[in-house]
C-alpha cells in the first residue's frame, strides 16, 4: 500500500493543488487582520502630501530605476537603524501608489534621507556619484540637469492620487503645471529626495 504523502508527491496536478491551498492558507493568515487593524491605515503625525515638484522628482525616480537599487524600508533590526535611523512604519507609506519600498540594497535605503544631505551634494551625486562617495558603483544621470518639465500631466496625477485619498486640495491640483514648468528633472528628483522620511520626527 502507498504512503499517502507518495501519492501526493507524484501526482503533479493535486501537488499543485496542495501547493496553492498552503500558499493561500499562509497569505490570509499573514495579510488579512492588517486589513482590520486602524493603525496601519493611518497617516502618521507630519505627514503630508507630495508637492507636485515632489511628485515629478517620484516620477523620475520610478523612470530612472533608483527603487531597483535603493530600498525605502528600514527593518526594525539593530543593524538598519543605527544605520539609517528610525524603521519604517506603516503609517509613513499610506499615500504610496505604488509603494515603492523595494527589496534589494546594492546602494544605501533612502526612507531617511531627506535632510540628510544638502541639495547641491544630491546634485553633485546624481551628476557623477564618485566625486562624492568614491567607491559607488552607481551610475551618473546628467541628462537629468539637461530635461526640464512641461508639467502637461502633473494635474490629472494629482487628481489621481486625490481619488486614492491623498488630501490634495484643488488650489493645488489646479497650481501644479506652474509650480514644475521649466525646472529641471534634476531639481525634481532631488525635491522628492528631500521629503523621503521627514514626516516621522
Amino acid at each position: 500500500m502507498k504512503n499517502i504523502h507518495e501519492v501526493v508527491e507524484k501526482n503533479v496536478g493535486l501537488l499543485a493543488i496542495f501547493i496553492l491551498i498552503a500558499i493561500s492558507f499562509g497569505a490570509m493568515v499573514e495579510i488579512t487582520p492588517l486589513m482590520f487593524q486602524q493603525q496601519t491605515m493611518e497617516k502618521v503625525d507630519g505627514l503630508e502630501p507630495y508637492t507636485a515638484l515632489e511628485m515629478e522628482g517620484r516620477d523620475i525616480y520610478i523612470r530612472e530605476g533608483c527603487v531597483g537599487c535603493h530600498s525605502q524600508m528600514i527593518r526594525p533590526f539593530r543593524a538598519e537603524t543605527e544605520r539609517y535611523g528610525h524603521y519604517s512604519v506603516a503609517g509613513e507609506s499610506v499615500w504610496e501608489h505604488p509603494f515603492l519600498w523595494g527589496s534589494k540594497r546594492t546602494g544605501p535605503d533612502l526612507a531617511r534621507v531627506g535632510g540628510r544631505y544638502s541639495d547641491e551634494w544630491h546634485r553633485v551625486h546624481l551628476l557623477n556619484p564618485r566625486d562624492v562617495v568614491p567607491e559607488s558603483n552607481m551610475p551618473g544621470f546628467p541628462w537629468l540637469a539637461e530635461n526640464t518639465l512641461d508639467g502637461e500631466l502633473i494635474e490629472k496625477k494629482l487628481r489621481v492620487f486625490k481619488d486614492f485619498g491623498v488630501p490634495y486640495t484643488e488650489e493645488e491640483i489646479l497650481g501644479a503645471k506652474d509650480a514644475v514648468k521649466g525646472k529641471t528633472e534634476m531639481e525634481a528628483l532631488i525635491a522628492y529626495l528631500q521629503s523621503l522620511g521627514t514626516a516621522l520626527k
